[in-house]
């Protein structure tokens, strides 16, 4: 039931922090990580001399608008017949997090940062993830570099990786970028503010658009993910957001899925081990072909993603109010994802859900361990030097990495749970209209359609499958645990 006192944002922390421990991560800093912290007087630097200078070059970063753990920035070059030269830079995290420190050893437990609404528990200290490993605008910055030909069909012609220094020139957000590309606003002031920066944009976008057309002619997968985050004023929640994809967010999800590819492929060709991210094929299957076949779509009888894919846009035309629904359940019938070791010449298991051969998770070092543990391999094949973790330990930290990241997901979706309840819980009485999207001998779950809030039930003497649509009441909200109540009306 509803405590008595109306609950706020620093109730949701102590929740959160609570939670984290109860799975196994850790949500404070220790000692030893502050004291390592207090050592470090600036950026990272390095007198390589096979280290390239790019600052000159018309970089920028485009994340979400309260994003300050910078890791890529982006820019372009028009080539002939239509080619667009393309390059992505990565901070160099590990110039500043040496394997087997005080802060690289607490990023090994957690392996992510975990983001709720009401607070961010980094990876990395914040004084390096959102300053001095962050590629902010106006300061130099390490960084690894992947270059990439886009053809005008969409194929990737030819790739490099190498280490360079970096300007990010232009600090920009998704939604002002995809308003912008989109028509319905002006261009970014700080795009405005360097020349040249609203063509490589324009540029940019249509690499992306390119590379995605490409991507879904192969069969990579178009899915719809429920995440509603909070919105607060002050203390208080004020409303449910449902983040919306956009152009901007396609532009740099395809330059980040290229650029995975990218250093998947380059670390093979170098004849060492490598961590690979993958999505196996779906040993549900005959599940999916039984789902699209209540809808009157036919899949075979083997995986097959570019038939699933067909399946899942044609539902998104058809009923785009209950795709987030269907995505759920297609997700959940095709397993998640998982961090594998691949040897050299091994058969690659692939992501499924992409449509690709050759992945690995490369472009987020100041947010996610695996990425830093590939830039590290990276930076010791460019400096010819051995690889800085053997087969067993790198097996280790594949299986460490998959299990803190589904206790980091766990933690992420309670809280959004935590943070409904916490916006609902002056509502009690009130009806809403309501999409029935879980159903089993004891419970039917539901989502409203505004806000975008789940919860269980109580359907009485009615019968309600997955996909009805119906009018409910709330009547409790239970912020601790997270439970929301409703009753079937009318």
């Amino acid at each position: 039931m509803t405590r008595a006192r109306h609950l706020q944002r620093s109730d949701l922390v102590r929740i959160a922090t609570q939670v984290m421990i109860e799975r196994g991560l850790e949500p404070e800093f220790p000692f030893d990580v502050r004291s390592q912290l207090a050592t470090i007087a600036g950026p990272g630097r390095d007198d390589d001399p096979r280290i390239r200078d790019l600052t000159a070059l018309p970089w920028c970063s485009i994340d979400n608008d309260d994003s300050r753990d910078l890791d890529q920035l982006t820019t372009c070059e028009l080539l002939a017949e239509g080619a667009v030269k393309i390059l992505v830079a990565v901070a160099d995290v590990d110039a500043l997090v040496a394997k087997g420190s005080p802060i690289d050893l607490h990023a090994r437990t957690n392996t992510t940062s975990v983001y709720t609404s009401a607070r961010v528990f980094a990876m990395l200290p914040e004084r390096l993830s959102t300053d001095l490993t962050s590629l902010n605008p106006g300061q130099e910055r390490l960084a690894l570099v992947t270059e990439m030909v886009v053809a005008a069909d969409g194929s990737i012609a030819r790739t490099s990786v190498s280490r360079a220094r970096v300007l990010n020139r232009a600090m920009l957000a998704y939604d002002a970028v995809a308003a912008w590309i989109e028509g319905s606003g002006p261009l970014p002031a700080a795009a405005s503010a360097f020349e040249g920066m609203e063509l490589q944009l324009r540029t940019q976008d249509e690499a992306a658009q390119r590379l995605r057309a490409r991507r879904h002619a192969q069969g990579s997968l178009e899915l719809e993910t429920f995440q509603p985050r909070a919105v607060f004023e002050g203390e208080q929640v004020v409303d449910l957001r449902q983040q919306v994809q956009n152009r901007a967010r396609q532009l740099i999800e395809e330059f980040m899925i290229a650029t995975n590819e990218c250093v998947a492929r380059f670390l093979a060709a170098a004849g060492g081990a490598s961590l690979r991210r993958v999505v196996r094929s779906p040993e549900r299957w005959l599940r999916l072909v039984e789902l699209a076949g209540r809808h009157g779509h036919t899949l075979p009888r083997q995986p097959d993603s570019l038939a699933l894919a067909a399946f899942l846009a044609d539902r998104h035309r058809a009923d785009p109010l209950r795709f987030a629904d269907l995505s759920l359940v297609v997700v959940k019938l095709m397993g998640s994802g998982a961090y594998v070791v691949e040897q050299p010449g091994s058969m690659p298991i692939g992501h499924f859900g992409l449509a690709v051969r050759d992945y690995t998770h490369s472009t987020a070092p100041n947010r996610r361990f695996p990425d830093l543990i590939t830039q590290r391999m990276v930076k010791a094949v460019l400096g010819a030097r051995p690889a800085p973790y053997d087969n067993m330990e790198l097996q280790a930290l594949a299986d460490h990495c998959s299990q803190q990241e589904n206790s980091a997901q766990k933690v992420e979706r309670r809280m959004r749970k935590s943070e409904a309840a916490l916006l609902l819980q002056s509502h009690i009485g009130q009806h809403y209209d309501a999409i029935v999207t879980g159903h089993s001998e004891t419970d039917t779950w539901v989502r409203l359609v505004t806000p975008p809030v789940e919860g269980r039930v109580d359907t009485g003497s009615q019968t309600l499958d997955v996909g009805d649509t119906t009018r409910v009441k709330l009547v409790a909200t239970d912020v601790e645990r997270g439970f929301i109540d409703f009753v079937v009306v009318g």
